[in-house]
């Protein structure tokens, strides 16, 4: 799972699923209080970010600080856990919003979902506390520095919700490791409020540094600020994931190399990408192939 590299034996696990290597590693919570590991090794600070009302980001800490993840972009790992009070262990993938090229440590953020079993764990985990990845998942899609040379002038992405993380983690990838790129990148980003735009602050950090490559569109359900916020002038409030709405983003005409990646929940799945109920979906309807359309 980690780059090419050899792990001690005392950090295998004794179990594999799919032929993905399960490794635990030590929690490392960025923060402002201290604690000790079981190895005793010396304290640690960690803090917890919330991101929302139910987001949080987590930072775990591999067991050798020269590690990386290993993960290619488009692709995540599957979080092992094992809920109290559950029968069985339970698995879900996430994607990693830190650096692939990260030495030390991995960031998740995490949504808690009402009858999500492993996003409540993770949610009530404490620092030190281990936790099992398996891994990497690919995405279906193989992404490379030469994929952006070559093929794809222009990527949009369209997330919805926590489907911003493996947005998030393309489109970082897409800019950094090609720097030098022609690829145009549209990232339309939408959310019920505007506190559930988490990564917002990284996005447009991004933005600033490829300003010339980069335009972000973020769309909020809710018709105005919630009270006591402040209005955001690059939010669009009272916005959906509309025909109309991407085509004033998209322009009305296709052009050869454009690529369509789709991430967020069923519902606007298949509103863009289109099914057994509503037929053609909205980015048919726009212009664009199937083979331009891929859904994580």
């Amino acid at each position: 799972m980690f780059p090419s590299m050899r792990l001690p034996n005392k950090f295998i696990a004794s179990f594999t699923i799919a032929s993905c290597g399960a490794y635990t590693f030590r929690r490392h919570l960025i923060g402002e209080a201290l604690a000790e590991t079981p190895e005793q090794e010396p304290p640690v600070m960690f803090r917890v970010e919330s991101l929302s009302h139910n987001t949080k980001r987590l930072r775990f800490e591999y067991p050798d600080q020269t590690w990386t993840c290993g993960l290619q972009l488009t692709s995540s790992v599957l979080v092992f856990c094992w809920p109290q009070r559950s029968w069985f262990p339970a698995i879900r993938p996430y994607t990693p919003v830190s650096s692939l090229d990260q030495r030390g440590f991995l960031d998740l953020v995490v949504k808690k979902y009402p009858h999500g079993k492993v996003s409540s764990y993770l949610h009530t985990l404490q620092p030190g506390d281990s936790l099992y990845f398996l891994g990497p998942l690919p995405g279906g899609y193989r992404w490379s520095a030469a994929t952006s040379t070559t093929e794809h002038s222009r990527v949009y992405l369209i997330a919805g919700g926590s489907g911003i993380t493996p947005t998030y983690q393309l489109a970082r990838g897409i800019l950094e490791e090609n720097s030098d790129g022609h690829t145009k990148v549209h990232v339309v980003f939408g959310a019920n409020t505007a506190q559930d735009l988490v990564l917002k602050n990284e996005l447009d950090i991004l933005q600033r540094r490829f300003a010339d490559r980069l335009q972000m569109h973020y769309l909020v359900s809710e018709a105005g600020p919630s009270p006591g916020e402040s209005g955001n002038k690059d939010v669009s409030y009272g916005a959906r994931v509309t025909t109309s709405r991407l085509q004033h983003f998209f322009g009305a005409k296709r052009q050869g190399g454009e690529k369509v990646f789709v991430c967020g929940p069923p519902g606007m799945e298949e509103a863009l990408v289109g099914g057994k109920a509503n037929g053609r979906g909205i980015l048919e309807e726009l212009g664009f192939e199937k083979d331009q359309i891929h859904v994580f």
